[in-house]
This record gives structure tokens, sequence and C-alpha cells, in this order.
């Protein structure tokens, strides 16, 4: 006569099955955002631009060879229609297009935002971006504050805004990347920027935006060596760069404006970079003083040259 089951337990064969599938479930899971970010940064070669909404129009149908992708911020074209919105889906579909989102204030204290993650997501989708990425900082305590904050260099910290990030992998269906910021002062540090950084990017499992001109305005500013600094970050996350200039005041603080041409020792920071990982895709950033496109070009052929100097 057969003896019933034990139905309110789980015998050691089904515990092992289950532990199993989970185990495999998880892996490949982490394969799958791994080959997300490969494929993602394969995608994207040489040197790029911002695109600019008074740019549109210029570039429709007739983008420079010398650009090979452009990086824009999606909260200043999501829901544009009409003929900005035509000249964009056209322009997407010459060149690749990176978004770089300004508000989302990853780190802040405020409720995350979730209807413009959702906004993001559907952006995204429809211009076939396949890079989104945002600041490691915080731009919103109840109300936009339209500048880029520190954050404390804390555990805490570190855990809250890895928290963050993953919920807003989670809904977008793939890893973004967190761009180090340039930052004047830190609320507490209890250890230094590049752990900080560090310690975000593998918690949330997320890629890294390498932002060189931030790079060598902290390590003026805060007096640390910038090359040292660059081969202690996560490396292998990096997905692209950032290059700029930016403005010295009188009392020799660098402020982070992009509002200048490159400066020598930033492009030869460039060069160390490049020897440290290859031709990595690399965007020109020109918020405010914004020179011809002849003059961007300039530059742009400037990143190309030292790519090239790795081969």
């Amino acid at each position: 006569m057969a003896q019933p089951s034990d139905a309110g337990g789980i015998g050691p064969a089904t515990y092992f099955r289950v532990s199993a599938t989970i185990f495999l479930v998880v892996a490949v899971l982490r394969v799958a955002r791994a080959l997300v970010r490969i494929l993602a940064h394969s995608s994207l070669t040489g040197a790029g631009i911002g695109l600019r909404r008074v740019m549109a129009k210029e570039l429709v149908g007739e983008v420079p060879a010398e650009i090979d992708f452009f990086e824009l911020a999606p909260e200043n074209w999501i829901g544009l229609g009409g003929r900005l919105g035509r000249q964009l889906k056209e322009i997407s579909l010459e060149r690749p297009i990176i978004a770089h989102g300004l508000s989302l204030s990853i780190g802040g204290p405020a409720p995350l935002d979730e209807d413009l993650v959702h906004a993001i997501k559907d952006f995204i989708k429809t211009h076939n971006i396949t890079i989104y990425s945002e600041h490691l900082s915080y731009t919103n305590d109840g109300g936009q504050l339209y500048d880029l904050l520190p954050m404390p260099f804390t555990e805490e910290a570190v855990l809250y805004t890895a928290d963050r990030v993953k919920r807003v992998q989670d809904i977008l269906g793939h890893q973004i990347s967190l761009e180090n910021v340039s930052y004047y002062l830190s609320p507490k540090t209890d250890f230094p920027e590049v752990e900080f950084v560090k310690a975000v990017i593998e918690e949330a499992d997320c890629g890294l935006l390498l932002d060189v001109n931030n790079v060598y305005v902290n390590s003026i500013n805060h007096g640390y060596d910038p090359i040292e600094y660059i081969k202690q970050l996560p490396l292998d996350r990096v997905t692209y760069l950032h290059v700029a200039g930016h403005y010295v005041e009188d009392d020799g603080l660098i402020v982070d404006t992009h509002g200048a041409d490159v400066i020598s020792p930033v492009w030869e920071l460039l060069a160390v970079t490049y020897r440290l990982l290859g031709d990595v895709p690399t965007l020109l950033e020109r918020d405010f003083n914004i020179p011809s496109l002849d003059h961007l070009l300039g530059e742009v052929a400037m990143i190309k040259e030292r790519q090239q100097r790795v081969h």
C-alpha cells in the first residue's frame, strides 16, 4: 500500500532542482546583461558630438562623415512632434544616438521619477537607442535644482544609489551607464571618490561613462593623480567617454562648463586613457559658447587622431 506523501514539505531532490533552476536563471540574466553592454559598445565607434535642436535642420540628410554618432538629452526631446520630431527620426536613421539624461537625480533624496523612466524607455525604443547614461549625482530634492550636486561618499549612499539604478534597469530592460561627475565639495567622505564610483558601478551592475575632463577637473581641484584615478576604475565597464573644455576661475578653481575648447592637458589625459582602454567611442561635449559645426569637427578630428594612435 502506498504511503501518503508529506504534502507540507519539499524533498531534497525537488529542493535541488529548484535551487539549480534559480542559479541558472540568475547566471543567464547576468550573461544577457553583459552581452547587452558589449553589443551596445560595439555598435559605436569613433567620435560624436552632442545633438542640439538648433543643429537638427542643418544635419538632416547631410551628417558630416566625421561624426560617427550623436548624444542628446532625452528630456529635451521627449514628446516633440512636428518638424523637430521628424528631423530627429531622420537623423537617428543616419547615425546611432546615445541618450544622456539630465534630471533623473539617481542619487537624490526625492522618490525616483518612474514616469520619467517609462517615458525614456519609450523614447529610446522609438529611436533605436542602445545606450542610456546618467550622472552619478542628484539634481532634485523635491524640486529641480538645475545643477549636478555631489553625493556623500559613504557605504549608505552606495547601496541607496545602486538600488535606484537597479530599479531603472529593471524598467528599461537593460543596463544603463553612470558618469563620474565633477564636484567642488562633498557633504561627507568616508572613502575616496574613485572608490565610491567603483562601488556604485559594481553594486548596481551597470556601465561606466568615463568623463575624462571631469577626472582632470577634480584632480586639480582636489589634488590627486588623474592617471592613477582612471587606473583604479572598473575599466571593463566603460561604455564610452566624454571630453570637454572648462573654465578656470581667478582663484584657480576649475569649473566644468563645457563652454570652451579642450585644453592640452585634457587631450594628453585622453591619449593615456586610450592606451589603457583602446579607442573607446568618445563624445565631444559643448553646451555653451557653441562655435560653428566646422570648429566642432576640428576637435572631433583631434579625438580621432588620438584614437588612431593606439592601433
